[in-house]
């Protein structure tokens, strides 16, 4: 990876990349000689490395992108959506984000909260939005992710929801329970509307 290698990685889009995204980059055929000139290029200030195997243009990249490419596949999703959405009024200081496995890692100041969803779940793109360098849950698939992880659930204000996208996407969790509670979500959101 020479010096022209790294500039077209600094050029890109991405803020956040990983040591596989480096590597199909500099098309490099050892990983060892790789690992040896990306730790030069971060002692450099080049690159700034967040976590192991995680590097960064510099300490202003996108934390969202970064929740992402902690484990793949996965999405950022819940409370995050939600918050933003105005569904939850509470606002967490940490990113949630649906993946493969149940987890928290404190990351470069960050706190990710790795919440596991089915595999079909997971690679099922409904409801996905994909920002560029990441992927998001529209607030409703957002919405179903909640319920259908949770049995019980307070939600602060359901009006922003778009109720004929949440039944289209319930389907797709093909959970009696979760279908239950939407429609009981529902039911209480129209009696107060």
């Amino acid at each position: 990876m020479g010096k022209a290698d790294i500039l077209s990685i600094l050029r890109s889009d991405k803020t956040v990349f990983s040591f596989k995204d480096i590597l199909l980059a500099s098309e490099e055929n050892n990983p060892a000689l790789l690992r040896r000139r990306i730790n030069y290029y971060t002692t450099r200030k080049q690159l700034y490395g967040i976590r192991r195997g995680l590097y960064a243009k510099d300490k202003n990249y996108n934390r969202l992108e970064l929740a992402t490419k902690i484990f793949s596949p996965s999405y950022v999703s819940f409370e995050t959506v939600l918050a933003e959405a105005g569904i939850v009024f509470q606002r967490y200081g940490q990113i949630f984000v649906a993946t493969y496995q149940t987890k928290e890692i404190a990351c470069d100041g960050q706190v990710f909260s790795f919440k596991k969803i089915k595999d079909r779940l997971l690679t099922d793109n409904a409801g996905i939005e994909d920002r560029n360098n990441y992927s998001l849950a529209t607030k409703e698939r957002a919405f179903l992710d909640v319920v259908y992880l949770n049995k019980e659930y307070h939600f602060d204000n359901l009006a922003p929801l778009d109720w004929n996208k949440v039944f289209d996407l319930l389907p797709l969790y093909g959970n009696k329970r979760a279908a239950k509670n939407v429609d009981k979500y529902y039911k209480d959101f129209k009696g107060h509307g």
